[in-house]
Parts: C-alpha cells; structure tokens; sequence
C-alpha cells in the first residue's frame, strides 16, 4: 500500500481545525502567573502563562487589553478567561485572553459574572424593558453617601444646570456589609413616597471590593424593580456593575449622572430664545401678508364703487336666467321629439303582432324538432338491432350451439395437428360444459382439403 504524506502546513491545519471545534478549549479559565511580558508597540500583549509543572503562551489584542485597570508584570499571579487555538506559522498553541484580573480579586470576579449571565437570563438587561428619563424633573433622589465627593459633585452639576429640580438625598453606606440592605432600603423608601421623578443611584470611584455593594443581587432587583426611572452612577467611566445593567440609564460619572437627569437651563433659554425669533418673524410675516391682501382688498374695484358692481352683477344675473331658460325650453322640446319619434316606431312594427308571429314560428319549429328526435331515435334503435344481430352471428357461443365444439391444451386453443401429440391432455369446450380427454392418435389433412 503506498504511503500518502502530508504537509506540515496541511497537519497544523487539521490540528488548528480540532482545537477551535472543540467546545472545551473555548472561554477557558486560567489561574497562573505572569513571565517573558511583552507589551508591543501595537498595543498586544504577548507573554507567557506558567506554574509548577507548566507553561503555555498567551497574546491579549489591544481591543481587550485598553479596559485592564492594571499593568501586568512579571511575576504577577493573574486570573485569565480566554479561548485555546493553534498559531500556523510556529505550530504552537496558545491562549487568546479575552479578559483578566488580579489573582486577589478572582472570586469577587467570578462572582460578578455569574450573577451577570443569571440576571440577563432572565431579561432584566433588556432595553425594552427600561423607562426613559424625564426630560424635566421636579424632584430627584440622590441614593449615594452624603460625605463623598459624588454626591457634591451630583448636587453642584443639578444647581447649574437646572436649579428648578428639587434634590432630596438618601444617605447610604457605599461600601461594606451594610451597603446592600442600605442602598435597598433607600430605593424602595423613594418608591413608597412616590414624589420622585427621577432616582441616581452610585458612587466615586473605586475598587472592586469597594464597589461591590452595586454588584449585589439584591441591589440590581430593587434598581429593576423600581417604578421611578433609575440612573446609576457607579464609579470611574472604565467601572462596570451589575447595577449599570439593570438601571433604566447608565451614566459613566456620578457628575455625568447629574448632566443626564437634568437638561441644562441655559441651553434652554438659548432654546427659547431662538424659538421666541423664530415665533416673531413667523407672525410679522404672517401680520405683513395680511397687511398686504388687506390693501388689495381695499384697493379692488368692488369695495371702490360698489353700486358699479352690483348693478353689473344684476346684469349678469339676468343673462344667465334668459340663457338658462332658453336652454330648458331647447331640451325639452328635444326630448318631445324623441318621444314622439319613439312611438311612431312603436306604432309602426306593432310588438303585440311581431310577438304573436314569433311564437307561431316557435310552436312550428318545436313541433318539427320533436319530430326529428323520434326519427333520429327510431334510426338508431334500428342500426343498433343490426349491430346486436351481427354480434349474435358472429358470437362462438351460438356457433357452439348448433353442435360445434373448442378443444384447449392449457389455455392454448387448438387450431392445427401440429399443436399436439400423444398423449397430450385436451380439454373440449361444448354448449353445456367442458370433456377432458387425452389424445391417443393424431390424423393429419393436407389443407384446404374437405374429405
């Protein structure tokens, strides 16, 4: 058998083909630490992935890697989620790191994602779902700690930009075991005074174990189940929670919250402003149209002598009467013509007469079809007694009848001496019924031959 050999290039294909349709080695998560880190000048990172007993290579592209709120170092113990395929040019295969966090911060991680995939199961990220902001609140909610730097900068953003909104604050613990129950309390709190139009939910700035309060399931239900529309403003604009999620509108900064629950009033007065020109040279326009039909108006011949052109109007009127009883009498003396013409017509071909001459045509002509239909009838109940009498002649039944008889081997008629021999077994067909019989002699005539 001859050996068929392949490629290099056509085995690392096949084996890049296994890796990427092999379900198991897609979002793989690594615990491991940090050696041989190169960040490109591209923006990718290459480095390897090691511990006791192994290694393996990894690259992070620059679209993932832009969001690490860390710089990797050697040595450094990392927690990495990525899928596992084959690098052709060098045969190798290597992790592509999707996403990655420091060791000491895993569990809370894995945490994290989980309740994200649970709570998007079950639609609570839908946007359909989610409540537009007013465009114009009278009050609004502050659910954040009252000694933070975000809530001062959330109170001085709403003064600025629209002073007309009511602010009511509800201090909350932002960090700790407490934080939780507290930011859940204060939500359903605004719900049940129901005076607000617009809740903002958040912090400052952080890390993970510092914002995890927003990560908590029970905080996202009570954001999803809130009547009021929900700003969340948690953290840095790089910081994302579950919180941010789940809210009606998420807001990168808790200032960039206070910018989207409010519009900015003197972007209205300008607004206004420009609506009160456009309003103003819409109705001078409008008031100088009127003005100038008015003075046509008053300018026209018929406000200018009005005797003039009512006399001439009783002319007109007088004209059109003559003309239309003209045309009356015209139109009728038209269609009395017609009526006219009309019976002298009718008198003339006199219908009753052409009616009565009709149906005598009828009656003669129904009488001569009848009369063709019997002849047509007899003729062929005649042609059809020949036909039935040819058939009787011809029918091997009647010849049978008169003493004549159908000798049968099998089901082969016998018409020749030939067909048979000694022996052979023959079946006789007479009037009454069937003779078996069996030959034993055969007497061959010369054809045509009568004797």
């Amino acid at each position: 058998m001859e050996k068929q050999y392949l490629t290099v290039t056509a085995l690392t294909k096949y084996i890049k083909r296994k890796f990427d349709t092999d379900s198991h080695l897609k979002n793989v998560w690594l615990q491991a630490e940090i050696s041989n880190f190169n960040h490109h000048s591209r923006g990718h990172m290459y480095f390897t992935l090691k511990d006791q007993n192994a290694r393996i290579s990894a690259v992070m592209f620059a679209s993932q890697n832009r969001y690490l709120k860390f710089k990797p170092e050697n040595g450094m113990k990392v927690l990495v989620r990525g899928d596992l395929s084959v690098y052709e040019p060098q045969g190798q295969y290597q992790i592509y790191v999707q996403s990655m966090q420091p060791d000491g911060i895993g569990a809370l991680f894995l945490a994290y994602e989980e309740l994200k995939k649970k709570l998007e199961f079950e639609g609570l990220f839908n946007q359909e779902r989610k409540r537009p902001i007013p465009k114009f609140p009278n009050r609004i909610a502050i659910i954040t700690s009252p000694t933070g730097a975000a809530v001062r900068d959330i109170i001085t953003t709403l003064k600025r930009r629209y002073p007309n909104a009511r602010r009511t604050i509800f201090p909350v613990s932002v960090q700790g075991e407490q934080a939780a129950p507290s930011i859940v309390r204060a939500i359903q709190f605004a719900n049940k005074i129901n005076q607000f139009d617009t809740i903002i939910v958040g912090r400052g700035g952080g890390s993970i174990e510092e914002l995890w309060a927003f990560n908590e399931e029970v905080v996202a239900r009570a954001i999803a189940s809130s009547k009021i529309p929900v700003i969340s403003a948690v953290g840095h604009e790089t910081d994302f929670t579950v919180s941010d999620f789940v809210a009606d509108l998420r807001a990168p900064t808790p200032t960039a919250a206070a910018e989207l629950a409010v519009p900015s009033i003197l972007d209205l007065k300008k607004q206004l402003l420009t609506d009160t020109n456009r309003l103003q040279q819409t109705l001078q326009y409008r008031l100088n149209s009127y003005k100038d039909r008015l003075r046509s108006l008053n300018q026209a011949y018929a406000f200018k002598y009005p005797i003039h052109l009512t006399r001439q109007k009783e002319q007109d009127l007088d004209r059109h009467v003559q003309r239309l009883n003209r045309t009356i009498k015209t139109y009728f003396r038209q269609k009395q013509t017609e009526l006219n013409q009309s019976q002298k017509r009718l008198f003339t071909f006199k219908p009753m007469s052409m009616v009565l001459q009709q149906s005598q045509e009828l009656s003669y002509k129904k009488n001569r079809l009848n009369q063709a239909i019997k002849k047509e009838i007899t003729n062929q109940n005649s042609q059809f007694q020949n036909q039935l009498n040819k058939l009787s002649i011809l029918n091997p039944l009647e010849t049978m009848k008169r003493g004549y008889s159908i000798t049968f081997k099998g089901d082969e008629i016998i018409k020749s001496t030939r067909q048979v021999a000694e022996g052979d077994a023959l079946k006789i067909s007479i009037k009454d019924g069937l003779i078996d019989c069996q030959v034993s002699g055969i007497e061959t005539k010369e054809e045509n031959s009568y004797d």
